[in-house]
């Protein structure tokens, strides 16, 4: 069997190609490998394609990546569908037009200085540690199925300006198993609408709804406000009690209306971490 075995002793740097044997003649595979016991780098000034979609016989231009291209073409389209739909719900829309240029400007056939992996039924990358993906400038994440992240400690998300969620036809869960749900709208409203019901229910404990200025419940057109200055009530229907007594006892009552105060917030330069061990 035909195979080619460039190697310097120092490092154990190696490229064998073709059918791989070891010393002993003893096949190890077949193809091409390249390796080394010291450091390796692999530079492309003007571009960078990898990929596992197959080329039979070396047939084909160099930069043949009409798969990958696809790939990508058809990822920037469900993402282009799913943006309008955002949009026409009145939810934060992703930067649909900047995916689409690095497709069309920089990837397809090596434009400019980019990278560009592909392969037909999958890719993973793996550390033992520590893993980062960074840009200097987006991030795009696209799947035509699902996109799963779980941690086994924490997840964060962070964003200078603004967080969207927006789901199309399916159900949006949160839930806290254990832990309690904190929502706060800091220094600005807050709102929930619904097209039907909402249920709000405590199954052990009581609900409290507290402001310091007005309370205002409205079924209908009948309507209780709670403030300061008083209680009133309103309708233009009758006002039915079914209660086992009333009682009114003399003078004025009134709770407490717990404080709340927020941080204001600012993203500020931070400084180089200092060098040693990496936090786990």
């Amino acid at each position: 069997q035909e195979h080619i075995k460039l190697a310097a002793e120092y490092g154990k740097s190696q490229l064998n190609m073709g059918h791989l044997v070891d010393s002993q003649r003893k096949q190890r595979g077949t193809g091409f490998e390249l390796r080394t016991d010291e450091y390796g780098a692999v530079r492309a000034a003007r571009g960078l394609f990898l990929s596992s979609h197959g080329q039979q016989q070396a047939q084909g231009e160099v930069l043949e990546m009409s798969a990958a291209v696809g790939q990508i073409s058809n990822a920037n389209n469900q993402m282009a569908a799913l943006t309008s739909a955002a949009e026409t719900a009145g939810a934060l829309t992703g930067d649909i037009s900047t995916q689409a240029n690095l497709l069309s400007d920089r990837l397809k056939n090596l434009q400019s200085a980019a990278l560009l992996a592909s392969a037909p039924l999958g890719v993973a990358l793996t550390s033992g540690e520590h893993l980062q993906l960074t840009s200097s400038q987006n991030t795009m994440l696209n799947a035509g199925h699902n996109l799963d992240a779980g941690a086994m400690k924490n997840l964060s998300l962070a964003a200078e300006k603004a967080l969207g969620l927006f789901a199309h036809t399916g159900a949006m869960t949160m839930i806290a198993n254990q832990g309690e749900v904190l929502m706060q709208a800091q220094h600005n409203a807050m709102t929930f609408n619904a097209a039907q019901h909402i249920t709000v229910t405590s199954t052990e404990d009581e609900i409290v709804i507290s402001t310091p200025k007005t309370l205002t419940l409205n079924g209908g057109g009948s309507y209780l406000k709670l403030s300061g200055e008083g209680v009133e009530h309103g309708s233009q229907g009758p006002m039915i009690m079914n209660v086992a007594q009333y009682l009114i006892p003399a003078g004025g009552s009134s709770l407490d209306v717990a404080e709340m105060h927020f941080a204001e917030t600012e993203i500020a330069p931070v400084p180089e971490q200092r060098k040693g061990l990496i936090s786990r």
